[in-house]
């Protein structure tokens, strides 16, 4: 009896081992999977990894060349030599900028070895300068842009820009909306109480705004009539377009400076600032900063461009057709390029702001003919260019719904949350 008891405990303890021996088994490998799943994600900039090196980072400084920078970072001279040479068709070391940042990556060694060298050349583009296995080599990089939908809203109480401000929203708006409109709203002549709503794209890298992208629709009130605008594309050119779908461009912009005020309005009967005699002032002035660019209104070819003492000082005529002719006075200087006979398109910089000839100021002298007969700038009525095709007017609908109702919906936020 005391055998069989004896064997039992036997078979009893080995089966408890062996079950113990599995499940150990079993832990271990368990254990062991696990261990091998873990992975640890490299540290990537500008597609370099960093984990195992060192970083240092400034700006360019004022007259700092790329030379100071990497004699600072313990550089030889013929380092800078030899980059020059080789990598210039990436990047010209001469075009660095003051106030733009760099990062040089080092090794972990007592000589603070630098293995790459980084400059951003605008927010989004960099070059990469990688001085591993005794060579020199450079890369041109892109940083990620990533692309919000915004929606916004404002009234005008003082100007387009302050308005922008006071919503904390961004002022590129401002130039953006203006450009848009310059063929069907002067925006010298905006008014307390106009407004707009818009909805746009905004671009981010590394979370921080680098600009406005895109505006895909707008409706502008101004002195109680709405004006629509909508991004359509025909022909493969996008432009914008009303809601009947008729052009928003036309054949001449509203006026020849973006941002300034008019000093001095079309009259057959002015007193000039100068003379002090009562005389026709057929044209408009418009107060700007010395310097300002003026743009042509339209497509055409410069017939005059000169100086003229005593009078309109340095001054372009450009003939638009056979029928339509302006002229821009008190130039302080002339653009680049631009000569009797040469071609200009429309809002093409043509000139400066200036005070040149009889002048008491920076201000320009813009004059409007129409078959040879001087007419009010500010009256002059532009035929539009070509309107959505008929075969893409279904298409324009569609897409012209659904961006009015997404106007509209910015109001009944608006509205919400008061």
């Amino acid at each position: 009896m005391d055998i069989v008891k004896r064997d039992l405990l036997n078979v009893i303890l080995i089966s408890v081992i062996l079950v113990l021996g599995l499940y150990s088994k079993e832990l271990y490998e368990k254990a062991e999977q696990e261990i091998e799943t873990v992975y640890i994600e490299p540290i990537y900039e500008y597609g370099i990894p960093v984990d195992s090196l060192q970083i240092t980072s400034g700006v360019v400084k004022k007259n700092q060349i790329i030379a100071d920078i990497w004699k600072q970072l313990g550089l030889a001279y013929s380092s800078v030599h030899a980059a020059s040479e080789t990598t210039k068709t990436i990047f010209d070391f001469r075009k660095i900028k003051n106030g733009n940042l760099w990062k040089a990556f080092t090794a972990n060694d007592s000589a603070n070895t630098v293995k790459y060298f980084v400059y951003e050349i605008n927010a989004t583009d960099y070059v990469v300068y990688n001085f591993e296995n005794d060579s020199i080599r450079a890369t041109l990089g892109k940083k990620e842009i990533v692309t919000l939908r915004k929606t916004a809203t404002a009234t005008i109480t003082s100007s387009l820009w302050n308005a922008l401000a006071d919503q904390n929203l961004s002022t590129e708006l401002s130039g953006k909306l203006s450009d848009i409109y310059a063929w069907s709203i002067d925006f010298f002549g905006l008014q307390n109480n106009d407004r707009f709503k818009v909805i746009y794209d905004e671009q981010f890298v590394d979370s921080v705004s680098i600009g406005i992208g895109k505006i895909h629709a707008v409706i502008f009130n101004h002195a109680g009539k709405d004006y629509y605008a909508f991004a359509f594309k025909q022909d493969s050119v996008e432009s914008y377009y009303d809601e009947h779908g008729n052009s928003l461009r036309k054949a001449f912009l509203k006026a020849p400076l973006k941002f300034s005020r008019i000093s001095s309005h079309f009259s057959y009967a002015r007193k000039h600032p100068v003379l002090k005699i009562v005389r026709p002032h057929l044209g408009v002035d418009y107060a700007a900063p010395a310097g300002t660019p003026v743009y042509s209104i339209g497509d055409g070819l410069v017939t005059d461009r000169t100086f003229q003492g005593g009078g309109a000082g340095n001054y372009i005529r450009i003939k638009h057709n056979g029928v339509y002719t302006t002229v821009y006075m008190h130039l302080k200087s002339f653009a680049e390029g631009i000569h009797k006979g040469s071609r200009v398109s429309q809002g093409q910089v043509i000139g400066y702001v200036g005070s040149s000839g009889l002048s008491t100021g920076a201000h320009l002298d813009f004059r409007f003919f129409k078959n040879g007969q001087a007419i009010n700038p500010l009256k002059v009525e532009a035929p539009p260019v070509e309107p959505v095709k008929e075969n893409l007017r279904t298409q324009f609908a569609e897409v012209i719904g659904t961006y009015k109702s997404q106007l509209s919906n910015i109001q009944l936020a608006e509205l919400l949350s008061k």
